[in-house]
């Protein structure tokens, strides 16, 4: 009569679906480390197939090996209980039974990290964030601008319907809410700079400060920023749900230019409105600083006017209207072009008009910055 071997083996054969093993030897801790990766690669070639593994030429069996028999059989046939497990030892079968809710991996803690590095990868990943999205700006600035150019030459491309649709709606519709804004402003700065110059007895310098204030920086920067807010959030909307619609795919499936049919008639708009608004905006400023100056300074219309053709230089104006096309330019592509990352959800598009709106404002801040070193580095 053969002896069975004192370490851990298996014999396995295939009857149509259904496996069947046979357990042998010592299925110890210290023995099973040589069958292991026959077990495994025996696991891999029976997934989802019935399973019968026969116990009865088995010498020894610990914790160890039960598990690695419960482990298979859960592998191949998907079932634990016993009825899988013939000619098995009654100590055996209490084993196997035993490991049965064992076979879930335990929870493991996440390492502890520390902080200060948690802080250091985070900036790294900002940093990276924000080089490829300035890169992949960057490429949509130029294709925009290629196309514009396309557009200059072939005047016929231009959509004018929908431009002038752009137009009135972020340019005729912000009037409104622009003119307060600015009127109000205009009535802020006057009050608090008498307030300061009064301690001074220097009141008829309100009229400069108001002037060279409102005309060369908040008239056209408060501008930008509130349509930023409202119609640079208001593309990245529109294009975004465009593209969860599926409508862009089907333009270009027509063999529609999206850039040239969306992305241009908005640019071309924003660049026009945006010149005016600022123009609203300053003449409006002026108008409710003077108010103030006449409320609380008796300094009369007549008076205030006079003082701003004396001192207030026409550069003054045109520093912000020079500034205007340059903010509308930045305001749309940023817009547009969080628009068409969205991808495909709802969540996507909040994501992205919130996304657009904070570039935005920050892009226009940083360039008021650059055009105010430029310009005073020239004496203009």
């Amino acid at each position: 009569m053969t002896s069975l071997p004192k370490t851990a083996d298996f014999e396995a054969e295939k009857a149509e679906r259904t496996f069947h093993m046979a357990a042998k030897g010592l299925w110890t801790a210290p023995c099973l480390g040589p069958i292991d990766g026959r077990l495994r690669t025996f696991t891999e070639k029976t997934l989802d197939h019935e399973l019968i593994i026969d116990l009865g030429a088995l010498e020894g069996l610990d914790t160890a090996g039960a598990m690695m028999l419960q482990r298979t059989m859960s592998a191949c046939g998907g079932r634990t209980d016993e009825s899988r497990f013939v000619n098995a030892a009654p100590e055996h079968m209490t084993l196997l039974v035993a490991m049965t809710d064992n076979l879930a991996p335990c929870p493991t803690e996440p390492p502890q990290r520390n902080a200060f590095i948690l802080m250091l990868n985070r900036v790294g990943q900002g940093v990276e964030n924000v080089y490829f999205s300035a890169l992949h700006i960057l490429n949509f600035i130029g294709v925009v601008i290629s196309v514009l150019w396309r557009i200059l030459r072939e005047p016929k491309r231009l959509r004018l319907t929908s431009t002038f649709h752009h137009m009135e709606e972020a340019g005729l519709d912000a009037v409104p809410i622009v003119g307060l804004m600015s009127f109000l402003i205009g009535a802020v700065v006057a009050f608090m700079g008498a307030k300061v110059l009064q301690q001074f007895g220097a009141e008829i310098f309100t009229v400069d400060l108001i002037g060279v204030a409102v005309l060369r920086e908040f008239g056209v920067l408060l501008t930008a920023i509130l349509i930023a807010g409202r119609s640079g959030s208001a593309f990245t909307a529109q294009i975004g749900s465009m593209k969860v619609r599926e409508e862009i795919d089907a333009m270009r499936a027509l063999g529609l230019d999206p850039v040239e049919v969306l992305v241009a008639p908005r640019v071309i708009a924003l660049l026009l409105m945006l010149p005016l608004l600022t123009f609203v905006a300053g003449m409006l400023g002026m108008v409710g600083g003077a108010l103030v100056a006449w409320s609380s300074l008796n300094i009369t219309p007549g008076m205030f006017m006079a003082r701003t053709q004396e001192v207030i230089v026409l550069s003054n104006f045109w520093v912000g209207m020079i500034k205007a096309p340059f903010f509308a330019f930045i305001i749309a592509v940023i817009g547009c072009f969080q628009g068409t990352q969205v991808e495909g959800s709802a969540e996507s598009v909040g994501q992205r008009t919130t996304l657009s709106v904070v570039q935005a404002i920050f892009v226009v801040i940083m360039l008021d910055a650059f055009f105010a070193m430029f310009f005073l580095e020239i004496d203009f």
